[in-house]
């Protein structure tokens, strides 16, 4: 099989790639680093492999970290990891899955792309013994488990085991809307020490084939190696991102206004961002960890699941959500995502999933991003 090993000279290029996908959340790459070169100095081995190559009757399970950014660091990151050394919450919740399908699994795929959660499944799969998944649900990173392409083609969230920082561990075996098990584990979460890791939609090869956002590692790769040759090359790191991913410079700017709070495990802030332009445009931006949708000029211009990835202009370093303050200066990208998403929506279990009541705008309704700038200056 066509098994990739990724090795030191892919960590800093993922880990820009993935913070520049991850629109403003998915953790910081800076915690990514930690695992990733703690783990290739320990010898653990790195394997991933396209969807397309794994077989149909394979036992395929996603899964990720969870917890508040903000108390995560808090505890600081490096003893998080050095923990894991003696207990890995995320493997005991991979193993918890086995338990209760039966069998053992072969490949994991992540959740999201993004600074943690992209590493940490490596890392999971290394300890395991197994390969991943050459792809993810999102192709960035969002706030809730239940926003996922698998959801809206036939794959159920559930059982979901969830084993936080104490050591309890949660079985949520059925779920009677899909947010109730993201739900549960943020209350868990957030009493059980602040962090916690779960596994999720088991899968058999054959639906990870219908449902995955293929190749998301491999693009990750690459849009993170040309951001740093465009950094190295003294030019323009933003035009590359958006060569490479494919797309749209909405607006340069200032950050001017941020109003939020940590709430539950969520960052969730409105972000006013003015353009430098004259007269100057203004972009207001809903984030719940992640970029949810803008309004450039009051007019919406892109929808979860399409990316809004926050850039720094001068680095083309992904910005992290908590890192937004008034005077900081940043790019606001558009990407569309991908088809497999779209589809999703045009379920009612996909629909649900998505709505913007989630974060906060009960009646904005999704239009594919190419529609609502089609025809911007």
């Amino acid at each position: 099989m066509p098994v990739r090993v990724l090795g030191q000279e892919d960590v800093e290029p993922l880990l820009e790639g993935v913070g520049a996908l991850g629109t403003g959340g998915g953790g910081d790459p800076a915690w990514g680093r930690v695992i990733m070169e703690r783990d290739l100095r320990q010898g653990l081995t790195y394997r991933i492999i396209p969807p397309e190559e794994v077989p149909d009757d394979a036992v395929v399970v996603s899964g990720g970290y969870m917890g508040s950014v903000k108390t995560l660091e808090e505890m600081g990151f490096e003893k998080v990891v050095e923990d894991w050394d003696r207990r890995f919450e995320l493997l005991e919740a991979l193993r918890a899955m086995e338990g209760l399908l039966g069998r053992r699994v072969e490949y994991v795929v992540p959740f999201e792309l993004g600074g943690l959660n992209t590493p940490v499944m490596l890392s999971l799969a290394a300890r395991a013994g197994v390969v991943m998944v050459d792809g993810d649900a999102l192709g960035r990173a969002a706030p809730e488990t239940q926003m996922t392409s698998f959801i809206g083609h036939g794959v159920r969230l559930t059982p979901m085991p969830l084993v936080d920082r104490r050591g309890n561990t949660v079985i949520v075996r059925e779920a009677a809307y899909p947010a109730y098990a993201d739900e549960l584990g943020r209350w868990v979460v957030t009493r059980g020490g602040g962090t916690g890791a779960n596994t999720h939609y088991p899968m058999t090869g054959a639906e990870l084939k219908r449902a995955v956002v293929p190749g998301t590692i491999s693009l990750a790769l690459k849009v993170g190696r040309a951001i740093l040759e465009a950094r190295a090359g003294r030019e323009d790191p933003v035009a590359a991102f958006c060569r490479v991913a494919g797309g749209t410079l909405l607006l340069r700017g200032r950050v001017t206004e941020v109003s939020g709070e940590d709430r539950g495990g969520f960052y969730v802030t409105w972000v006013t961002v003015e353009g430098a332009g004259a007269p100057p445009e203004r972009m207001r931006l809903v984030i719940k960890n992640e970029t949810m949708a803008g309004w450039l000029d009051g007019r919406l211009v892109a929808v979860f699941p399409d990316l809004l990835c926050l850039l720094d202009p001068a680095t083309g370093r992904g910005i992290m959500s908590v890192e937004l303050a008034e005077g900081l200066e940043v790019c606001v990208v558009g990407v569309p995502c991908h088809g497999r998403l779209r589809e999703a929506l045009d379920t009612p279990e996909g629909a649900a999933a998505f709505s913007g009541a989630r974060y906060g705008c009960p009646d904005l309704e999704y239009r594919p991003i190419e529609e609502l700038i089609k025809d911007l200056g």
